[in-house]
């Protein structure tokens, strides 16, 4: 069997190029400039002021699911859970899948008290907790009509699953349109249909009748669009040879056609997003990794959607690491650093999202059963024992340390200093004459120029 560290290939063979790309992108889209000015009470310019800088939040999203939150099997790993959260994230998908939220006709489940549902905890929940900690809420997702659809849904016909969905919609709407800024409307519309999908599904309207009565009832909230990370997206065939492994329809992708013609019709998508599963077998993990992780080709997928002229968000991230051996956890440290380096220097991206924080509760297997479901990737930051990976360490440091502005600054003769820094949040600590004072500013992407008497 191959190595793993195969699966960094592509990035090694394409290093100087991508290495360049990333940088240039990180400088030009992730920062902007800001002039601070520092007057005393009589107007007079404060000149030699000591200023630190300390950036307390980014504007980009940085995200992960919320669907363990009060669902581990004890209370020391739930204490774990909400405690890496809240310090590594400042965004959370939250779970409104149908059929568990609404398990019975009217009996819904938003309420904090809610039965409980394994990976599906409850609404209120979620936002308090997101609410607590200053992270955006984003839920997911409205129209999910592959698997997750109620077994009550009326299945007679395409009137009435409207009718039950646009009861849905401004139910949700009513109860959290003010608290949660993002929706996703539809999710994975070009998979297969399923024996469970409403007879909707197949309508031609789907993803537009979903957008515009979602508009309907969060008119301010930004609408997303998601598909997966399959064929239709990326163009990815693990089963092609490797002379045509590389091939990418572009404009003539299923996703960005149906795309392009919803935007023509005046479909109210906001953003786009892209699932990026590495969803492969570990005798294919290599041959996956051969397209699917080389940066090169995510760059040209990622110019394509990003030609929409939309926001683009990488709505679902899984990185395997198959096994808990050392090398099997450092690849899958590398290739978070490589891909999240990649799209966080991409122009139109605003967000990137990992899907499960813990290794051993994912779909498809019961908590801690390794083989089944998606649990056999080993695609968690943590272990099941709630331990960090080099993966989790990494993408740490690279938000908290390598992508974040900190800094010392002296005020000129006329009270003034400036940087370049991460677009977010700040707080200047400002010393002069023996005084000590705080101020507060937000750099967004066309700069900040603050003046403030001290």
């Amino acid at each position: 069997m191959e190595s793993l560290r195969d699966m960094l290939a592509p990035y090694e063979r394409h290093r100087d190029e991508v290495d360049g790309r990333i940088s240039d992108g990180i400088e030009r889209y992730r920062k902007a400039d800001a002039v601070l000015r520092f007057v005393d009470e009589s107007g007079a310019p404060v000149a030699g002021a000591k200023v630190a800088l300390v950036q307390r939040s980014h504007d980009f999203g940085l995200g992960c699911n919320l669907f363990l939150l009060g669902e581990l099997e004890t209370e020391e790993k739930n204490e774990a859970y909400r405690r890496v959260f809240a310090r590594t994230f400042n965004m959370a998908t939250l779970p409104f899948y149908w059929n568990t939220l609404e398990p019975t006709p009217g009996a819904i489940r938003f309420a904090a008290d809610s039965p409980r549902v394994y990976r599906r905890p409850p609404p209120d929940l979620c936002v308090a907790f997101c609410r607590e900690h200053g992270i955006v809420p984003k839920l997911h997702c409205l129209n999910y009509d592959a698997w997750p659809t109620p077994d009550w849904l009326p299945r007679d016909g395409v009137a009435a699953v409207k009718r039950a969905l646009e009861t849905r919609f401004a139910q949700i709407a009513e109860r959290y349109a003010a608290t949660i800024p993002c929706v996703e409307v539809t999710n994975e519309t070009l998979n297969p249909p399923v024996p469970k999908c409403s007879p909707f599904f197949l309508e031609p309207d789907f993803v537009r009748w979903s957008f515009k009565t979602a508009r309907k009832h969060f008119p301010a909230n930004e609408l997303v669009i998601n598909e997966p990370t399959s064929k239709v997206l990326w163009n990815f065939f693990g089963e092609m040879p490797d002379h045509m492994r590389q091939r990418f329809l572009g404009n003539r992708s299923q996703y960005y056609l149906m795309l392009e013609r919803e935007l023509a019709h005046g479909t109210p998508i906001d953003a786009v997003g892209i699932q990026y599963h590495v969803f492969a077998p570990r005798e294919r993990a290599v041959s996956t990794a051969a397209t699917l992780c080389d940066p090169l080709f995510l760059y040209r997928v990622l110019d394509l959607y990003g030609s929409l002229g939309l926001p683009l968000q990488i709505t679902e991230t899984t990185l395997p690491a198959y096994g808990e051996g050392a090398e099997d956890e450092e690849v899958q440290a590398e290739l978070l650093r490589m891909t999240y380096s990649v799209f966080f220097s991409h122009p139109a991206m605003e967000a990137v999202i990992y899907w499960n924080l813990v290794d051993g509760y994912a779909a498809g297997g019961s908590p801690g059963e390794m083989t089944a479901g998606e649990n056999r990737y080993r695609g968690g930051l943590l272990r099941f024992d709630m331990g960090e990976k080099p993966a989790f360490r990494e993408l740490r440091r690279l938000f908290q340390e390598e992508w974040r502005t900190r800094c010392s600054l002296t005020t000129d003769a006329d009270g003034r200093c400036s940087f370049r820094g991460f677009r977010g949040d700040y707080d200047a600590v400002v010393e002069t004459n023996g005084r000590r004072v705080t101020r507060s500013f937000r750099l967004p992407r066309d700069g900040a120029d603050c003046r403030w008497t001290i």
